[in-house]
This record gives structure tokens, sequence and C-alpha cells, in this order.
């Protein structure tokens, strides 16, 4: 039986999917705090790591080194509301070894586990709008910048409440 730590704040989603994990003969625990889980890393040894991409105020970016260095062989999977391409490099970069999007399908996760996934996120056959390009631009400047809107729109040599329009038009979804 697999031990897999799921670190979410959205306790709700975290005790659902914990149910149907151990419905599934995996042993899952549940942490809601970026900062506790880096503060106990020793305390936290699992096979597999289920990351939200935001845990309240933090990325769960911040964890993949930090758990990749200390669990080399453990299995990291981030997993997000909004799914978008910059994330999911930098999610890759970082260490982790798959990148799904919520809501989760608990087949497609239970195959991305057991290293059997179906289902292949293709680039697409269209070209990037200019808009969509920008975005995903601003959400990897964002992402560098652990969610400070002020110094992602320094770094982007922008106007603060430019940024925030421009976040307003399509809120991010943890």
């Amino acid at each position: 039986m697999k031990d897999i730590l799921i670190i979410e704040d959205d306790e709700i989603l975290a005790q659902s999917l914990q149910r149907r994990l151990k419905r599934n003969n995996y042993n899952p625990s549940i942490a809601s705090e970026v900062t506790r889980v880096l503060d106990n890393i020793g305390q936290h040894r699992a096979d597999i790591y289920l990351i939200d991409l935001r845990i309240g105020q933090k990325s769960g970016l911040n964890l993949i080194e930090p758990l990749r260095k200390r669990y080399p062989d453990a299995q990291i999977i981030v997993m997000t509301g909004f799914a978008s391409i910059a994330t999911a490099v930098n999610a890759i970069k970082l260490g982790a070894d798959d990148y799904l999007p919520k809501p989760l399908d608990i087949k497609l996760l239970l195959d991305t586990m057991e290293g059997r996934k179906t289902v292949e996120m293709d680039a697409p056959e269209e070209i990037m709008s200019p808009e969509r390009i920008e975005w995903e631009h601003i959400q990897k400047v964002l992402a560098d910048n652990d969610g400070n809107v002020s110094a992602t729109a320094r770094e982007l040599g922008m106007y603060r409440r430019t940024l925030q329009r421009k976040l307003a038009k399509h809120p991010v979804k943890s």
C-alpha cells in the first residue's frame, strides 16, 4: 500500500480525495499548509505527493524542490484549477512528475500514479493569440514572484493597477 500526502487547503476536496484513495488501496494523509510541510519535511515521507498549485497565499511549487531533494524516488503530482502552459512547464522544471487539472478525474489520477496515464496533454494545434501569450507570460512572472502582484508589475514594467485589471479578466482558480 502506497503512502500519499495530499497537500491541499480545500478541506472538503482533500477529505473527498482521501476517501477515494483509501477505497483504491492507498494510505493517504492530508497537509494544508506549505510552511508546515517545509518545517517538518522529514516527517512527511510518502511515495506520492499530490500538491495543489495554490495553497492559501503560498505557491505549492515551493514544495517541489525540497521534496524532490529529500525524497528523490517519490512521485510528485501538481494539481490546479487553472492549468496554464507556463505553470505546467515551471512545475516540471522544478521536478514534478506530472501536472493535472482540477476538477480531478479520479481514473486519470489513479492511472497517472500507477504510470498508466491514458490522456496526454498535447500542444495546441492552433497558434496562440497575442492575448493568450501575454496571459501565459504574466502567469509565469507572477509564479516566479510567488503571487506578489506589485513585484510582478515592476518586473513587467507596468502599473500595478493595469496588471490587476488584466488578472481580473481571467481570475485564477486554485
